[in-house]
This record gives C-alpha cells, sequence and structure tokens, in this order.
C-alpha cells in the first residue's frame, strides 16, 4: 500500500513538472511573440518614441501622460529600446529564434543542457554581429549596433585603428566562412615563375599525383601571351593657343582649335610594335614523392580495392594510355581519378554558352560602307575668329560692361567664346544682351550660357560661317567608340569642343527626341541605329521600328533576320500602321512581362546578371530560360501616333518605360510637334534623356528640354542633349542614306537566323466580348434609327442623336455605348466625333440577322 502511494505520488510530480515545463514552453513563445510585435515597430516608431525612452526611465511605464507610438505602448517601447539602443542593436533580433527554441524544447520536455552550446555560439554571434553592423553603419543615426557595439567598435578604434579593425573584421567573417562551409582550394594553382627555386617539401608533407596525359598537362602550364601596343595609347597632343594683347593690352586671347584626328584602329598601319612574354613550367615524367607502388603488371592485374579504388568501367578503353606512362600511386587510401578523354568531354559540354555561335561567320560592317566628306575638311579662319572677338568686345563696351578675359573654343558648326566679366558685372545683364549681340554679329542662332556649369567663365556660343561636316565615318572609327565598354553605345557626333560623343542607351535609359521639320531628326535616328549595328552581333540586340511615315526606315527591312523584331505573320517587318503599332506595344509589354518572370526564377535583378547566369550555364533552358537579347524600340513620329490612337499608344509605351529598363527594352521616340498634348507628363516623367534639334519657338524648346535654348540652334544636325539635367550641345554624325542601304546591304547577303526574332503574339480586344453579351432586347428601342443615322451621315456623335433623334443626353450616350459594342462606331475621341466602322445599310441589316439568330 505505501509502495502504490509512493508510485502515485512519483506520477503525480512527474506529471505537474511535465505541465509546468509546457507552461514556459508556451509562455518563452509568448514572449518571443511580444519580442517580434515590439521589434518589428520599432523599425517604424524608433525616432518619434526614443527622447521619452532614452533615459532608460522605467518610471514611464506608470506615467499615463506620456504618448509613444510603438504598437505594443510604454513596455514595447522600453523594452525595444532597451535591446536596440542600450543593447545589441540589429542583433538583438535573434534573440527571438533562440526563445522559439527554448520554448520547443521545454514543450518536448528536451533538456536545456543539451542545446548550451548552440546558445553560447548564438550569444557570441549577436555580440559579433552588434560590432560588425556598429562598424559598418557608424555615421547612421539608427542604433544598428547598439551600445555594445558601438563601445566595442570604439576600443578597438583607438586600440588598432581603423584600418587595423576593418581587417580584424574581415578575418574574423572569413573564418567563420571556412569553419562554416569548409571551401575547397584545390582548383587554385601555383605556378613557379622562371628562374626562381621549387618549394621543397617536408618528407610528411610530399604527395604523388596521378597524371595520363602529358599533353594535358602542357596545356594547364604553359601560358604565351602576345600584346601589341600601337601610338593610338600615345597621350594626344596638346592644343595650339595664342596669347595676344587685346584692346589696351589688358585681354588675354586664346584659340584652342581641338581639332583631333582619329587614327584608325589598325596597329599595323601605325607602325606598332609587338612584345610578347613566355611563361614556361616543366614537369618531370615522374612526380613529387617517393613511389610505393608502380605499375609492373598489366592494369587489370593491380588489386585497386586495397587503395581504395573501385575499379573503373572503362579500363578496357583507357588501358594503353594507362599502361604506356612512368605513373605512382600512393596506397594512402586515397581516391586517384585520371584525367580521361570523358571527363575532357564532359568539361567540354560545361563550357560557357556562346550567343554568337549560331551567326559565328558574322561579318560587322566595315568602314569602308561610309563617306569620308574630304571636301569638308576642318579649317580655322583667324579673320573671323578675330572680327567676331572684336564684335562681342566692342558690344559689351558699349553697354558698359568690361572683361578681363576672353578664350574661343573651335567646334564643327560653332565656336564658343569664353568671357571672364570684370568684379561688379551682374550675369543677368549679360544674358540679356543676347539679341544685341547676334545683331552686332550678323548671326543666327546666338546662345549665352551664364556661367558655363563647372567654370567661372560665360560663354557665348557664335556659329561658324564654314560649317563642318562630321561625317559618321569620322566617328566610328574613333578610340572612344571602338573601345567603348557599353551595352547600346551610341556615337551621336561631335561636341562643341571638336570631340568625339559616345553615350551609353542602357543607361539613359529612354531617349526623347524633337525637332522641326527638316532638323535632322531622321538622320539622327539613323545615327542611332547605324551605330548599333557597328557595335553589336544579331544576337546580342533586336530593334522594333515604327514608322507611321512609311519612308524612312523602310531600308532595314532587309535585316529583318538579323536585327529586327516584330508580331508573328507579318508581311512587312516595320509597322507603319496604326492598328499594329498598339499590337506591336502591347506585344512588347508582353514580352517585357515574361522577361520579368524569368529574371524572378533566375534570381537576377536585371538583365546583364540574367545573361551572365545563362552565359556561365547556371540556369536551365528546360526551365523555359534562354538567352534575351537588348531591345530597342524606335518610333520616328510619335505625335502621328498619339492623334490617331491617343491612349492606345501611351499607356504601353508609358508601362514600358517605367518597368522595362531592368529587362533590357529600351525606347527612342522621334516627334516634329514638341507640344504638350502630344509629349505629356507621363511621357516626360519617364523619359529623363531627351535631345532636341531645332524648335520654332522657345515653348516647344521647355516642353522639350525644361529649358530654353533649343530655339537658338541653326540647324542641319545641331543639337542639344539633356541628361540629368546636364546639356550639352552636339553636332549629330551625318550618315546618308546611300550609306545606310549598303550598310544593311552588306548585313542583309550574309546569313541570317532560321526565322526572325517574334515577339509574343497580341490578340487585340475589339470589343467582341462585349458584343456577345448584347442581345436584341436589350438594345433601346431607337438603336436601329440611331445606327442607320449614324451610317448615314458618316458622323459619330452623341450630340447628334440628341438634335435628330430629340434624346435626352443620358440616354443617346447609352446607345452610343451599344453602338460602340457592337462594333458599330469606335471608341470615344474627346470631343472629336468617333470613327464610323459600317459604311452602309445592308451591313446594319446583315448585324440585325446574327443577333436574330444568335450567332454573336
Amino acid at each position: 500500500m505505501a509502495k502504490h502511494k509512493q508510485r502515485k505520488k512519483k506520477m503525480t510530480k512527474k506529471g505537474q513538472e511535465q505541465r509546468i515545463s509546457k507552461i514556459a514552453g508556451v509562455l518563452f513563445a509568448l514572449l518571443a511573440l511580444y519580442l517580434t510585435i515590439a521589434f518589428t515597430s520599432y523599425f517604424f516608431t524608433w525616432k518619434t518614441d526614443q527622447d521619452a525612452v532614452l533615459q532608460l526611465s522605467w518610471s514611464i511605464l506608470f506615467d499615463g501622460s506620456v504618448t509613444v507610438h510603438n504598437w505594443l505602448g510604454r513596455l514595447g517601447a522600453v523594452v525595444s529600446n532597451f535591446f536596440f539602443y542600450w543593447g545589441f542593436g540589429i542583433g538583438s533580433m535573434l534573440f527571438i529564434p533562440f526563445l522559439l527554441h527554448i520554448a520547443f524544447n521545454l514543450i518536448k520536455r528536451i533538456p536545456l543542457r543539451q542545446s548550451l552550446l548552440a546558445y553560447q555560439k548564438g550569444f557570441l554571434s549577436i555580440c559579433f554581429i552588434a560590432i560588425l553592423t556598429s562598424f559598418i553603419f557608424q555615421n547612421f543615426a539608427f542604433p544598428w549596433g547598439g551600445t555594445f557595439g558601438a563601445n566595442i567598435c570604439f576600443w578597438l578604434a583607438n586600440f588598432v585603428g581603423q584600418i587595423g579593425l576593418s581587417i580584424l573584421l574581415i578575418t574574423s567573417v572569413g573564418i567563420w566562412a571556412i569553419w562554416k562551409f569548409n571551401p575547397s582550394f584545390e582548383a587554385i594553382n601555383f605556378a613557379t615563375p622562371e628562374g626562381m627555386p621549387q618549394l621543397q617539401l617536408p618528407g610528411f608533407l610530399k604527395f604523388t599525383t596521378f597524371q595520363n596525359n602529358k599533353r594535358e598537362r602542357s596545356s594547364r602550364f604553359d601560358t604565351t601571351k602576345e600584346d601589341s601596343i600601337s601610338d593610338d595609347e600615345a597621350p594626344l597632343r596638346p592644343s595650339k593657343k595664342y596669347d595676344e594683347p587685346m584692346g589696351n593690352g589688358h585681354l588675354e586671347f586664346e584659340i584652342e582649335a581641338s581639332s583631333k584626328t582619329d587614327a584608325g584602329t589598325n596597329p599595323s598601319a601605325n607602325g606598332g610594335k609587338e612584345r610578347s612574354s613566355d611563361l614556361q613550367l616543366e614537369l618531370p615524367d615522374t612526380m613529387i614523392g617517393e613511389p610505393s607502388v608502380k605499375l609492373n603488371k598489366p592494369f587489370e592485374e593491380i588489386e585497386l580495392e586495397e587503395f581504395g579504388i573501385k575499379p573503373n568501367p572503362n579500363a578496357e578503353i583507357i588501358e594503353q594510355k594507362v599502361a604506356n606512362s612512368n605513373l605512382e600511386i600512393t596506397p594512402e587510401g586515397q581516391k586517384i581519378t585520371p584525367n580521361l578523354s570523358i571527363e575532357e568531354e564532359n568539361e567540354k559540354d560545361m563550357s560557357p554558352f556562346d550567343p554568337t555561335l549560331e551567326l559565328s561567320r558574322y561579318v560587322p560592317p566595315t568602314l569602308e560602307l561610309l563617306e569620308e566628306y574630304n571636301e569638308h575638311k576642318f579649317e580655322i579662319d583667324r579673320t573671323e575668329l578675330e572680327a567676331n572677338k572684336d564684335q562681342i568686345i566692342r558690344s559689351l563696351l558699349n553697354f558698359k560692361i568690361e572683361i578681363v578675359k576672353i578664350r574661343a573654343t573651335i567646334g564643327p558648326t560653332v565656336t564658343l567664346y569664353e568671357i571672364v566679366p570684370a568684379a561688379g558685372i551682374k550675369i543677368s545683364k549679360i544674358k540679356n544682351l543676347e539679341d544685341d549681340i547676334a545683331l552686332s554679329l550678323s548671326a543666327l542662332g546666338i546662345r549665352i550660357i551664364a556661367p558655363i556649369p563647372g567654370k567661372g567663365t560665360i560663354g557665348i556660343e557664335v556659329p561658324n560661317k564654314k560649317k563642318q561636316v562630321v561625317s559618321f565615318k569620322e566617328v566610328v572609327r574613333s578610340e572612344k567608340f571602338t573601345q567603348a565598354k557599353m551595352d547600346l553605345p551610341l556615337a551621336l557626333g561631335k561636341t562643341i569642343s571638336n570631340e568625339v560623343f559616345v553615350v551609353d542607351l542602357a543607361k539613359m535609359p529612354h531617349l526623347l527626341i524633337a525637332g522641326a521639320t527638316g532638323q535632322g531628326k531622321s538622320v539622327g535616328i539613323n545615327t542611332i541605329i547605324s551605330s548599333i549595328l557597328y557595335k553589336k552581333h544579331p544576337s546580342q540586340v533586336k530593334l522594333v521600328l515604327i514608322d507611321p511615315k512609311k519612308v524612312e526606315l523602310f531600308p532595314y527591312s532587309s535585316i529583318h533576320k538579323h536585327f529586327l523584331a516584330f508580331l508573328p505573320n507579318e508581311d512587312e517587318p516595320i509597322v507603319t500602321e496604326t492598328s499594329k503599332a498598339i499590337y506591336t506595344l502591347n506585344s512588347l509589354t508582353m514580352e517585357m512581362d515574361e522577361r520579368y518572370d524569368l529574371l524572378k526564377k533566375a534570381r537576377a535583378r536585371n538583365l546583364k546578371e540574367y545573361n551572365e547566369k545563362f552565359v556561365a550555364r547556371k540556369l536551365n533552358p528546360l526551365n523555359g530560360h534562354k538567352f534575351m537579347p537588348f531591345i530597342v524600340l524606335i518610333i520616328d513620329e510619335f505625335a502621328d501616333l498619339i492623334m490617331t490612337a491617343g491612349k492606345e499608344v501611351e499607356l504601353p509605351i508609358a508601362r514600358i518605360a517605367q518597368l522595362a529598363r531592368a529587362v533590357g527594352i529600351h525606347c527612342i521616340i522621334a516627334t516634329q510637334r514638341p507640344s504638350v498634348n502630344i509629349i505629356t507628363g507621363v511621357i516626360k516623367a519617364n523619359f529623363p534623356a531627351r535631345l532636341a534639334f531645332k524648335v520654332t519657338s522657345k515653348i516647344d524648346s521647355r516642353t522639350i528640354l525644361d529649358a530654353g535654348g533649343a530655339d537658338q540652334l541653326i540647324g542641319r544636325g545641331d543639337m542639344l542633349l539633356s541628361v540629368g539635367g546636364n546639356i550639352v550641345r552636339l553636332q549629330c554624325a551625318f550618315v546618308d542614306t546611300p550609306e545606310v542601304e549598303r550598310i544593311v546591304d552588306h548585313i542583309g547577303n550574309q546569313q541570317g537566323f532560321a526565322e526572325p526574332f517574334y515577339l509574343p503574339e497580341y490578340n487585340g480586344e475589339e470589343g467582341s466580348s462585349d458584343a456577345k453579351s448584347i442581345s436584341l432586347s436589350d438594345l433601346d428601342e431607337n438603336f436601329w434609327d440611331a445606327a442607320a443615322l449614324i451610317v448615314a451621315n458618316q458622323h459619330g456623335s452623341t450630340s447628334m442623336l440628341q438634335r435628330k433623334l430629340q434624346l435626352g443626353y443620358n440616354r443617346a450616350g447609352r446607345i452610343m455605348d451599344q453602338l460602340e459594342a457592337l462594333g458599330i462606331v469606335g471608341e470615344g475621341r474627346g470631343s472629336k466625333p468617333r470613327e464610323v466602322l459600317y459604311f452602309t445599310e445592308m451591313e446594319l441589316i446583315e448585324l440585325k440577322e446574327k443577333l436574330l439568330n444568335g450567332k454573336m
């Protein structure tokens, strides 16, 4: 009886211990949840609550006048501030998984002493994270490492210095990574330079290697480098300067003629020299180490099991190679695998993917296809410079503006005169004299830059009487373009200092072009397209061309299997019709969404990262992955599309401009009407790069550039490029239509892809779904009278139905919606009448019969 009571007492005690343990586990889990909410709230409310809880005054817990914004009230604010500010900063978040682990062990009745080592490591991790984050974010207001991390960092910085602390932290992270992941360094080969003694290892460190192929060995260790240095790498010659006294001898006049002649890229033509350096490391026939077993009998008779090596199923194939080699094997249980031809094939299969392999014989266009324009050589007219200088000085003196210095920089079409005014002269006073200086110089297009950004001078741009033609050939063969490491390099022309100007479209990332008729927009578009054709391979970039004028971009149709992208089942690769332009733009948005899905699967942030992973064969094509080229959308006359389609064009372009940069889709839009109803706020907001040719008014200049100046250009390729708020004046490179035809013929005559690059097929929404849901009973009783009236007059407007049928506005509007749903009239175009899509009464009769028979 006593034993039974004792057993019962023990069972009762054990049950109580289990219940207490489970209750404690639940309490720890609730504490972890409480800290999670408090810590999360701290990230958003720490600024507003810090004043109340900074001094760690627990008295605020009972002070009702104190207001805090933490989600868990005053207690949550005090606790989170204690852990973050006075404790370990962001490392305090690790207390949450510790509490959850303790709760789990208590509920499962697992002894906590089994996890004691893990808790110790975790606490050390919290301390290290506090120190590391305090060092990285030491200048931030948020307590990333808390007081603990800040104090430790401060002490260590005083002890070993900032650099020493950096080395200490980096070393600690490296040691942790080696301990955690145990990386292999077998792939690192250390070659001994020629002439240096080889490292002799102690006997206990000697090892043997298993090699079968001397040709593989020599290719691994023999390297030969051949470099050529041409005269193009020599520093450029300084510009000529002329210093002369002007007027009373107080002025210095400098002429900078920055006419750099770009040499060709052929090193042999420039007398280039070649240099070579050979590094060769020869290995002996026998490897390092003391042999323990030699192959003195056939391969199949060796008992490989005693060395821990399993028999190779391909032993018969490689027998001859092994038998003829003087090789050694160590009996130390080491699995040694020879370099076989089978492995060589596997390595070959894992070589980087080459997107240009399908068109490996593709030859880019050559410079011989372009014109030289020798009759327009660059010349400096000293007389013109002197005359313009005297006129500028005289005009300013007439308005009592004295200048200290004047300097001229000669460009291809414009000369920049930089002046330094005397002390006390207001800049606005000089800027207001723009028209007076133009009158005195008898010149068109005077532009004053006051002041020049980055300089303490005021610029006056004066057009040259003899203008230089900047040939596209001269720009393409320049070193800036040939050696440009850009994704989409564009050789636009030359700057005012006669230097070649190359930009990367991928970084713009979209370009808006505007200018009056005949000022060089179409030539600028041809220059942009030709730059891409000269620099990129067909597998790297695709062009989507939309040409509402139908006559500007047609030469490029012959390269549709190389560089163009368009909708499937289209007869013409160049889009010329508005309806097809709408389909193409919506198809591009579908392509954009598909690319974003692939980037999400590949865990890549942009197209460049994605393609690098694909080239390195880290992405499986069986999962839908593919190499994706850049896509450049070019619209030659955007105003026509906006006038005819309106929102149907603006919305997909806005989507592409907002989102498509990361997936490698870029837009170039040109228009000759830079008015606010064409270039809307949505378009301007997403096109940070603008290129302005000459426009007719200052309003148009401010619309395209958000600044004046485009109305003062002289035309014929003179343009202003605005990128990031900086405006640069350029002379566009000239490429003529015969040159473009020779370029596309050169590309089109070569082998292209088996099929063009097709965009996703887009099925337009033409109201068919609405028509299916409409029956005769749903139509207004005056519907057919209204339809006959609109078809007879070919004029679709709600006001006409009100007048002719004596209807109210709401009823006439409902009838117009029904007419649109059945496809009799088009969509609304604001104040303009709707387009009538039916032309005869017979078509209305056929429509009525279809509705009666239920065929719609």
